[in-house]
């Protein structure tokens, strides 16, 4: 159960909440979690959903006590290109978060927890998930959609 253990201590973790400087909030408050097999197998869905919202409690108390006035986002999303789930606190809106990708915000953390735990070989894409090279080169000028990835989002700061 190391993974519940490692959600716990980002909650302990170095946090900056310091919107004229978003490169450095992002680096300080930012990880990336992995599971072993046996974590994988054994945690369920409902103990690493709750593991995370304590912890998310947890960092709303740390900025209450740093007196940071503003709006905060604690956040989590399954990173499937590295098979983890980060999560990240940043003093921004759900809407404005620091993504270059298209994603979809939720207010609900189960699927993507669920996603991260059935994920059988973590950091390997399939190759049907894969674009055809041949096949791309025959489409027409339109470009393939690209699937928005889910983050569950949490209000940490003192205004949302």
């Amino acid at each position: 159960m190391v993974l519940l253990t490692w959600i716990a201590e980002v909650a302990d973790e170095p946090l900056v909440l310091e919107p004229a400087d978003r490169r450095v909030e992002w680096e300080t408050s930012t990880w990336s979690l992995g599971a072993s097999d046996d974590d994988r197998r054994s945690l369920s869905v409902s103990q690493v959903v709750t593991a995370f919202e304590r912890t998310a409690s947890a960092i709303r108390e740390r900025a209450r006590e740093l007196g940071f006035p503003g709006v905060a986002t604690f956040y989590v999303w399954h990173d499937e290109q590295a098979g983890q789930l980060r999560c990240s606190t940043g003093s921004v809106p759900p809407e404005a978060l620091p993504f270059s990708g298209t994603y979809v915000v939720t207010d609900e953390l189960g699927p993507v927890v669920e996603g991260f735990l059935a994920d059988s070989e973590p950091g390997i894409i399939d190759w049907s998930a894969l674009d055809d090279v041949q096949g791309h080169a025959e489409q027409t000028e339109t470009e393939p959609e690209v699937m928005p990835f889910r983050v569950w989002v949490c209000s940490v700061g003192a205004s949302h």
